[in-house]
């Protein structure tokens, strides 16, 4: 009832106002409400999850960055009142903000035609424009200096709006389980070779405090490692290798150096839309959830979002405009269904990258240079935190190796060197890897689960059939009793006890 009162009074109403209180979703993060007046105005409360890190700094960035774009002319909903910590009323970190009306892309993203997908992805691209365009002092994350001063007793980086400032890193691997123990640099970075080395930097002192040899955390990964624990030093010994080549990482082009700021999980869940009166077409009303948003140099912010790249497909690798097969009406209803999923995914890559080169050119020239681009994964993977693996970051130091004069310039030397025996271990590690991935997408694909195995409430009885199957057929066909137990032991969809890897 207090934090009835608290929302109602948050917009100038009491709780006597309230019709409706009632739970909107459920998110990675948060728990979400939708309070509803007598009147049909409506509102937005959001509490953390316990276990949500970093709580103030996530809560304080996430309203500062929303106010600031909203007050730069984005689509963001207004924040009416905050409390990035518990101690309130009721008891609770929370926050009050506008309901957004309109429709989520996602509810419509796969039945819409091409003009209203090449107009909503040209909406994108603008929006993305105007806030990666706005200048910054430093990197890290936006918070209000009142509150910044609250926790940390400094103010970090001032923008021209004394108001507001760059602080500490908000990105949830940066705090991710024991690492917000950790006293290590989290921003404001003053430069791109700042930003380039925090992550790993954090990870190194996680390892050195807290790491343990461990399984692979993606079992399905375990048998090419033999079932075997993985050493914390590995990862460690491919950190400083990590540390040795990252000055030579910020590119040449200083126009690439710039701190900007870019949402931090842009897909059509995200995004709200509305039908123009006056047009009949789709306009973005709202983009949503700006938790763990960071400001970074733009050459580590380049980039398809996730949901809207195909990278894996040749046709839109190479930006040809798709179309759909010539022999459409004569394939099985299967095949139709299989072939329009393909063109849509190539429909959306192609005009986010011609959007984003008409709009956003210098974004578009980063996201279509290799280099950059594998730049960008090397600082993802050295900034993540480890898992029992350091296979992916010690392959693309390898990589970096490889390519060292394009990275760095020819008359530079390389000043890390792999051994031939390590260079083929590696090899036959990648190719057993390979193999394990394509069976788990395999699975994937058998079940119908997503990322994190995560499936719909209307799927999730049926999924859980496919897999108690398909475990049942892998189980089966393996002769040896002891090989038999250890995938049984190891089974990838099994529950598992993730406080090791934390």
């Amino acid at each position: 009832m207090i934090f009835a009162s608290q929302s109602a009074d948050s917009v100038g109403r009491s709780s006597q106002d309230i019709d409706t209180f009632a739970k909107l979703a459920e998110g990675g993060f948060n728990r979400t409400f939708l309070i509803t007046m007598h009147d049909g105005f409506e509102m937005v409360a959001r509490i953390p999850y316990p276990v949500t890190v970093p709580k103030f700094y996530a809560i304080a960035s996430e309203v500062a960055t929303m106010r600031f774009l909203r007050s730069s002319g984005l689509p963001v909903p207004e924040v009416y009142d905050y409390s990035p910590s518990s101690d309130n009323a009721a008891k609770t970190e929370y926050i009050f903000m506008e309901f957004m009306r309109g429709t989520k892309l996602s509810d419509v993203w796969l039945e819409l035609e091409e003009p209203d997908i090449v107009s909503v992805l040209r909406q994108l691209a603008q929006l993305e424009s105007r806030m990666m365009s706005i200048p910054l002092p430093a990197g890290g994350s936006l918070y209000y200096t009142s509150d910044l001063e609250k926790v940390a007793g400094r103010t970090g980086i001032p923008l021209n709006d004394e108001r507001f400032c760059v602080g500490p890193d908000a990105r949830l691997h940066m705090w991710y389980g024991r690492r917000s123990q950790l006293d290590v640099d989290r921003g404001p970075y003053e430069n791109a070779e700042a930003a380039l080395v925090a992550a790993a930097r954090k990870e190194l002192a996680y390892l050195e405090q807290f790491g343990r040899p461990l399984l692979p955390f993606q079992r399905e990964r375990r048998e090419a490692y033999g079932y075997k624990e993985q050493s914390p030093s590995d990862h460690i010994k491919n950190l400083e290798r990590y540390f040795l080549i990252a000055s030579s990482l910020v590119p040449k082009n200083s126009a690439l150096h710039h701190f900007c700021i870019r949402h931090p999980d842009l897909q059509p869940s995200n995004v709200i839309v509305s039908t123009s009166s006056d047009s009949n077409q789709l306009k973005i009303v709202g983009l949503l959830d700006w938790q763990h948003t960071s400001i970074l140099p733009l050459f580590l912010l380049a980039g398809i979002p996730g949901r809207l790249q195909n990278d894996d497909d040749p046709v839109s690798q190479a930006l040809i405009p798709p179309s759909l097969p010539a022999n459409m009406d004569e394939l099985d209803q299967s095949e139709q269904s299989h072939a329009m999923g393909l063109y849509h995914r190539r429909l959306v890559h192609f005009h986010y990258v011609k959007n984003t080169e008409e709009y956003n050119k210098l974004h578009h020239d980063a996201l279509l240079d290799p280099v950059s681009m594998f730049i960008c994964r090397l600082f993802d993977q050295a900034g993540a935190p480890w898992e029992g693996e350091t296979h992916a970051l010690k392959a693309t130091l390898i990589e970096a190796t490889e390519i060292w004069g394009r990275l760095a310039g020819e008359d530079v030397p390389c000043p890390v060197v792999f051994e031939p025996e390590d260079l083929r271990k590696t090899k036959e590690l990648s190719a057993k890897l390979q193999v394990a991935d394509e069976n788990f997408e395999g699975c994937r694909s058998m079940v119908g689960f997503e990322t994190e195995t995560w499936v719909s409430n209307e799927h999730y009885a049926m999924a859980m059939a496919l897999a108690e199957l398909l475990k049942l057929r892998v189980l089966t066909e393996i002769p040896e009793e002891e090989v038999r137990a250890k995938t049984e032991a190891n089974w990838f969809l099994n529950d598992m006890d993730e406080k090791d890897y934390k």
